[in-house]
């Protein structure tokens, strides 16, 4: 038996000596590499979305963070927020355009630049960081005449020069924000600076040659293996040496909150939000008491003008759009014809102001704009189609709406009684007497009571 013990103790020792041994799980020996896509314009839902992955990426003590990009640009507000979550992280981020034919243009390139390590796929692109802009440029945001003489520029060199000095000084903010990642990264600052003042691009084997990214990868596990023994500086100073070689991808999916913002800050998202709340809400007012107009109208409204306020929008062109709404308000309770017309040039107007600039995914499309005034201009012509025969036909509220009612007697005492007419219980008086079941006609109403005579008795043109 003793023997037997032994044996037992001894198994279950050389067991648990084993199990010691054993390899851990990528996340307990920190091999672990997390993958974050951007796919499209980049918005406050990117921005959320990086934020809320690094966060997780610090908590789960990932190896590295790998930022994967197929974005045509999007909001100066929302790349800086982006820039600057990557600067702060305590975990390597690294920049990769992938897959092959996807492209990091405009705000793209600036995130590109800031992070640890820049890489892309075969195939891809990377520049034209000079935006289009509308209603004036965005601080932080390039603007301005290409310089059509195609020569790299330097420091203090004015070629490419935007005339206005707006546009100059918010050209050379943007040209100044992406030489220092430049520098802060060790790539090339002169092409940086071209690929704001001139929109210049290059493909993955240009970049790579002129020292703009670091590495071309054909998939996350082949970049694992190259940038495996790097060392990359840290925010603070602190340096890191890599090792990925067999870290064990994992994709970070959005949140709930980030999925929420991708919906609600599309532009169209949120004008038709703002249009719904505000048609809820006049539809509450004209008719009180239908209560489901007003609690979605509220919500909608509520929701659209919070997505508003994460967006570039021109104040002036909300006003225009508020004035309109308004003038097709009062043109439903005093029809005029020129205050209508008016209510919907201002909308119109006040829609294609909107927004300040256009951004790449962030254009409010005619089509919603032409059916939103075409749904105004249809309300408003229905409306005021609807008054006109209203006041043509015969008067229905008040007396003249009660006269010639049928009205069943529910009590009667000697002249005075209570009759049910039109849906109501009403107190009723006549020179007669009635039995409680009999139909009498309304004849009058005097201070809320009823005057009623018997049916007959108005055929044959009796008293009242």
């Amino acid at each position: 038996m003793q023997t037997i013990k032994a044996a037992l103790i001894a198994a279950i020792a050389i067991v648990a000596l084993v199990v010691s041994h054993l390899p851990g799980s990528a996340e307990e020996n920190g091999r672990l590499a997390l993958t974050v896509t951007i796919d499209g314009a980049i918005g406050p839902a990117s921005a959320s979305y990086v934020k809320e992955a690094l966060a997780k990426a610090g908590e789960r003590r990932a190896e590295v963070v790998i930022l994967r990009m197929n974005t045509p640009g999007g909001l100066n507000s929302s790349m800086r927020e982006i820039i600057a979550d990557v600067l702060a992280s305590p975990i390597p981020v690294i920049g990769y355009v992938a897959p092959s034919g996807a492209h990091a243009a405009s705000a793209g390139t600036y995130i590109l630049y800031a992070t640890h390590i820049a890489v892309m796929a075969p195939g891809t692109n990377i520049g034209a960081a000079t935006p289009v802009q509308i209603g004036g440029p965005l601080p932080g945001l390039p603007s301005g005449t290409p310089d059509k003489g195609g020569k790299d520029k330097k420091d203090g060199d004015q070629q490419g020069e935007p005339k206005d000095a707006m546009t100059a000084k918010v050209t050379n903010d943007a040209v100044a924000f992406i030489r220092s990642l430049a520098e802060l990264r060790g790539h090339n600052a002169d092409w940086a600076e071209k690929a704001v003042r001139e929109a210049a691009t290059l493909s993955a084997n240009g970049a790579l040659q002129a020292h703009v990214i670091d590495l071309i990868a054909r998939d996350p596990a082949d970049l694992l293996g190259q940038i495996d023994g790097r060392v990359v500086e840290l925010a603070g100073g602190k340096t890191q040496r890599l090792a990925t070689k067999d870290d064990v991808l994992e994709d970070i999916d959005p949140g709930w909150i980030s999925r929420f913002l991708a919906v609600i800050t599309d532009p169209n998202v949120a004008f038709i939000l703002l249009m719904v709340g505000i048609y809820g809400l006049l539809f509450e007012f004209m008719s009180p008491g239908a209560v489901a107009p007003g609690v979605v109208g509220a919500i909608c409204l509520l929701v659209g003008l919070y997505a508003l306020n994460l967006l570039p929008i021109n104040y002036a062109g909300l006003a225009l759009m508020l004035i309109g709404i308004t003038l097709l308000a009062v043109e439903a309770f005093n029809p005029t014809v020129v205050i209508g017309i008016g209510g919907v040039i201002a909308f119109v107007l006040g829609a294609l102001m909107l927004f300040r600039i256009e951004a790449p995914g962030y254009r409010l499309s005619w089509w919603v704009i032409g059916i939103t005034a075409a749904v105004f201009i249809g309300f408003f012509l229905v409306v005021l189609g609807s008054l006109r025969r209203a006041g043509k036909g015969p008067v229905r509220v008040g007396a003249q709406a009660m006269r010639g009612l049928p009205a069943e007697v529910l009590d009667w005492n000697e002249n005075e009684g209570h009759v049910f007419a039109h849906g109501e219980r009403w107190q009723a008086r006549s020179a007669e007497t009635f039995k409680p079941g009999e139909v009498v006609e309304v004849a009058n109403i005097v201070d809320l009571t009823l005057v009623v005579r018997r049916a007959s008795a108005a055929r044959e043109g009796g008293p009242a």
